[in-house]
């Protein structure tokens, strides 16, 4: 399987396995702003 896609039109390659982040914004109730953050930073440095 390919791990990695080209975004859009444009020449970058992205990993095909994504973070949703749906579940971080006011949508879905309140939510914790700073577990938001280490999440997002934990994953960027996956």
């Amino acid at each position: 399987m390919k791990q990695t896609t080209t975004l859009g039109h444009s020449t970058l390659s992205v990993n095909r396995i994504g973070l949703g982040c749906m579940g971080m914004s006011e949508f879905y109730g309140s939510f914790d702003e700073k577990e938001s953050i280490n999440t997002l930073l934990d994953n960027f440095n996956f």
